[in-house]
């Protein structure tokens, strides 16, 4: 199956936990859903989660040399590699509960092509589902899975 897209293949010591770490459009209502969605069906609190658009977030894509994030793609931290698009959609949803794994078998279409469906499905987003004026903010429940 296809590798990640990748920029740098030094570890952080920051990251304290084996986990992936989420970063999401904070001010995209897809995105926040996209991540109370995530949060519902994770596995034993694999993901941690903080908005592109977060000091912590640039941070961590500093870190790994990962250049010119663009808001319209989620990102996904595991270890040294960023996967994003498609890419890291899949590889959240093999994590998840329920037949949401199931979803990984898409990652053998040309990423090219899967990509393209994400792009068009990012474009269109706040048109669609609308924008925040400001990011998120975890409620108190939340907080230990935020960065």
């Amino acid at each position: 199956m296809p590798e990640p897209e990748t920029q740098n293949q030094n570890t952080p010591a920051e990251v304290s936990f084996s986990g992936g770490i989420v970063l999401f459009d904070g001010v995209c209502n897809l995105c926040n859903h996209s991540v109370d969605f995530i949060m519902k069906r994770d596995k034993a609190s694999y993901f941690r989660f903080t908005s592109i658009q977060s000091p912590k977030a640039q941070s961590l894509l500093k870190e790994r040399n990962f250049r010119e994030p663009n808001l319209d793609s989620v990102l996904l931290i595991e270890g040294p590699k960023v996967y994003q698009k498609s890419s890291a959609a899949l590889r959240i949803a093999r994590r998840l509960r329920g037949a949401w794994p199931l979803l990984y078998v898409l990652v053998v279409i040309p990423k090219p092509l899967r990509d393209l469906v994400y792009t068009w499905l990012a474009h269109n987003r706040y048109r669609w589902f609308g924008k925040r004026e400001t990011c998120r903010l975890p409620s108190p429940e939340e907080r230990a899975l935020f960065l």
